[in-house]
Order: C-alpha cells, then sequence, then structure tokens
C-alpha cells in the first residue's frame, strides 16, 4: 500500500467518524429540545417519553432539520417564539458536541 492510499484511508476513516460524531450530536439536540418543549406543555413521565420519539422522528422522517424545528414550534404555538426555539437548538446541539468529546 502506497503512502497515498494509507493517506486516502486516513481521510474516509477522519470523514466517517466526522459524520457519525454529526449524527449523535444532533440526535442528543434533538431528544434534549423535545424534553424542553415537553416540559413547556406540561408533559411528564410516559407522556413526556413518547413526545420526545415523537420530535426524534420528525428528523429521522424529514433529516433537513426544519421539521424538528417546525414540529415544536407548532406544538409550543404562543409558548415561545421561534428565536427561542433556535437558540435552544444552538444551545443543545453545542452541549451534545461538547459531551460527545468528553466521551460522555
Amino acid at each position: 500500500m502506497t503512502t497515498f492510499d494509507q493517506r486516502e484511508m486516513g481521510f474516509e476513516s477522519m470523514f466517517v467518524r466526522s459524520e457519525e460524531m454529526a449524527f449523535k450530536a444532533i440526535a442528543r439536540r434533538d431528544r434534549a429540545l423535545a424534553r424542553w418543549a415537553g416540559e413547556l406543555l406540561g408533559k411528564s413521565g410516559d407522556e413526556l417519553d413518547a413526545y420526545i420519539i415523537e420530535v426524534v422522528r420528525a428528523d429521522i422522517d424529514d433529516p433537513r432539520h426544519l421539521a424538528v424545528l417546525h414540529k415544536v414550534r407548532t406544538d409550543l404555538g404562543d409558548l415561545t417564539t421561534d428565536e427561542q426555539i433556535k437558540e435552544k437548538m444552538v444551545e443543545f446541539f453545542t452541549q451534545a458536541k461538547a459531551d460527545l468529546a468528553a466521551g460522555n
């Protein structure tokens, strides 16, 4: 195997790890956002757990990440604004990336 082949394999491996970490961070972000929104809606216990699954599925069904924003925005109605939801999405994504980097 040549040095070029080894470098190529290294870059491919790095790309795979990067994409995997991004996927995990987004999933964690969506769960945290769903928990936050569900609690604003007064959900708890099994009802909150079901709502979290519902929100996460929205991202799986439409992975543009706008589906989660739209779902939460629709569900919360006048309880919050688009800007507040987007701020929470950024906050939760940042925290998820930090947690993953720390091995949590």
